[in-house]
C-alpha cells in the first residue's frame, strides 16, 4: 500500500462526442475545426428560446451492449458504457483472465453531472398520465448518477473502489483526481474513470434557458459556441462521455502497455461565491491551478498548453482569463490556450474527461486544438487562444481546467511520458 514514488499514467482512452464517436474521429474533427452544433432533433424545440445543441450523431447503444442492458439504463449510462469500452479495449487489459487479486486492485470511479434526467422526465410524464403503477421498476437505478460506475464494475468484474462524484461540470475531473489519488496511495493499481451526461431534452434545455446560460444564436448554431469572442452569448449544450484508464507506472510497464501520457498533478478549490456565476476575479480557479502546479512539482514556465474551461459565457471566459494571467504572469502570453467547447459544445459532467483526452492528444501530436468561431476581439480576453486553426508546437506539459455550478474548481496536469 506504499505511496512512495507511485507514478500514474494513462493507458486507455475512449471518447464519445458530438464531433466524433471515437478518439480518432474526435481528434480529426478538432484538427478540421468542425462544429458539432445543429438544430435539436430529440424533441420539438420550436417553443424554446434555444433550438439547437451539440447532439451525438449516429450513436446506437446496441453497438456496445446487449438490448436488455440498453432498456435498463438511461442514455447517460449508455454513453458511459460506450466510452469505457473503448478505453478498456485501448488499454489492452485482458479483462477475461484477471485473477481475483488483480480484480480487487482495479476500480471504477465514474461520474455524471446530472444523471438520468431523460428517465426522470419520461417517468414523470408516465406517472402523471397513467398513474404510479406504471412507473418502471428500473426507474431509480436508471436515474441515479452512480449507476454507470456500478454497471461498469459488474460488467468487467472490477472489485476495487467503486463510486461516483457529482460536481456539475467539474464532475469528470473530480472523478479523475480521486482515481489518481487512489493509485498514488496504493489502494488501486488501475482505475477506469471519466464522466458522462445526456441532458438534451425538454427539461435540460428549458432549465438552462431559464437560468439564461445558453446561447440564443438560433440563426447560426454552428457558430454559436464562440469562447473569448466579444459577441459570445452563452454556452451550447452538448452530450457524450469520456473515459480513461489510469494505471500505476510499474504495473503498466510490466504488462507492456502503451502509455499515452502521465498524470502528474491536480488542484481542487471552491469559489465560495455564487451557485452559478464564477468569482469575477477567478479566485477559485487561481487556487486550483496553483495547487496543480505545486503537486506536479513543475515550474509554471514548463506549461505549454491549457485546455480552458472556456464555456463561451460572458463572465466565465473573462474570469478564467484573469486567473491564468494571475497564476502564470508573463508566461501566460507564451503558452497556447484554447477551448475545445467551441467545437463540442459543453458536455457538462463529461467535459473534463473529453477535454483531458484532447489535452493528452495535444501532447502526443505536438498540436494545439483550435478555438473556432472567433470574429471580434474582446479587450478583456487577450491571451493566445489559438483562434480558428490548430497550431503546431512542442507540447510537453498540458493543463485541463473544469469548473462547475456551485463554485467547484478542478485542474489536472498531464505530461509527455518518459521513464
Amino acid at each position: 500500500m506504499s505511496s512512495i514514488n507511485r507514478r500514474v499514467v494513462i493507458t486507455g482512452m475512449g471518447a464519445l462526442t458530438p464531433i466524433g464517436l471515437t478518439v480518432v474521429e474526435f481528434w480529426n474533427s478538432m484538427m478540421e475545426g468542425k462544429s458539432g452544433a445543429g438544430p435539436i432533433t430529440r424533441f420539438d424545440a420550436s417553443k424554446f428560446k434555444t433550438k439547437f445543441a451539440c447532439e451525438l450523431k449516429n450513436f446506437d447503444p446496441v453497438n456496445y451492449m446487449d438490448k436488455k442492458a440498453v432498456r435498463r439504463l438511461d442514455p447517460y449510462a449508455h454513453y458511459a458504457f460506450a466510452a469505457s469500452k473503448m478505453a478498456v479495449e485501448d488499454s489492452k487489459i485482458d479483462t477475461d483472465n484477471l485473477t481475483d487479486d488483480e480484480r480487487a486492485k482495479i476500480g471504477v470511479v465514474f461520474g455524471s453531472g446530472i444523471g438520468g434526467i431523460d428517465t426522470f422526465y419520461e417517468q414523470s410524464i408516465l406517472n402523471h398520465e397513467q398513474g404510479p403503477d406504471r412507473i418502471s421498476p428500473f426507474f431509480i437505478p436508471m436515474l441515479i448518477p452512480d449507476i454507470a460506475a456500478g454497471t461498469l464494475s459488474i460488467h468487467y468484474g472490477f472489485r476495487g473502489p467503486n463510486y461516483c462524484i457529482v460536481s456539475a461540470c467539474a464532475t469528470a475531473n473530480n472523478n479523475m483526481i480521486d482515481s489518481y489519488m487512489l493509485i498514488k496511495n496504493g489502494i488501486a493499481d488501475v482505475m477506469l474513470t471519466g464522466g458522462s451526461d445526456s441532458a438534451i431534452n425538454e427539461m435540460g434545455i428549458g432549465g438552462f434557458n431559464a437560468s439564461r446560460a445558453l446561447s440564443l444564436r438560433n440563426d447560426s448554431p454552428e457558430t454559436a459556441s464562440r469562447p473569448f469572442d466579444l459577441n459570445r452569448d452563452g454556452f451550447v449544450q452538448g452530450e457524450g462521455a469520456g473515459a480513461m484508464i489510469l494505471e500505476e507506472l510499474e504495473h503498466a510497464l510490466e504488462r507492456g502497455a502503451t502509455i499515452h501520457a502521465e498524470l502528474i498533478g491536480m488542484g481542487l478549490s471552491a469559489d465560495a461565491y455564487h451557485i452559478t456565476a464564477p468569482h469575477p476575479e477567478g479566485l477559485g480557479a487561481i487556487k486550483a491551478m496553483e495547487l496543480a502546479v505545486e503537486t506536479a512539482g513543475i515550474k509554471k514556465e514548463d506549461v505549454d498548453y491549457i485546455n480552458m474551461h472556456g464555456t463561451s459565457t460572458p463572465l466565465g471566459d473573462i474570469a478564467e482569463t484573469k486567473a491564468i494571467k494571475k497564476v502564470f504572469g508573463e508566461h501566460a502570453y507564451k503558452m497556447n490556450v484554447s477551448s475545445t467547447k467551441s467545437m463540442t459544445g459543453h458536455l457538462l459532467g463529461a467535459a473534463g474527461a473529453v477535454e483531458g483526452i484532447a489535452s493528452i492528444l495535444a501532447i502526443k501530436n505536438d498540436m494545439i486544438p483550435p478555438t473556432i468561431n472567433f470574429e471580434t476581439p474582446d479587450p478583456e480576453c487577450d491571451l493566445n487562444y489559438t483562434f480558428n486553426k490548430p497550431q503546431k508546437r512542442d507540447v510537453n506539459i498540458a493543463i485541463s481546467n473544469a469548473f462547475g455550478f456551485g463554485g467547484h474548481n478542478t485542474t489536472v496536469i498531464f505530461k509527455k511520458f518518459s521513464e
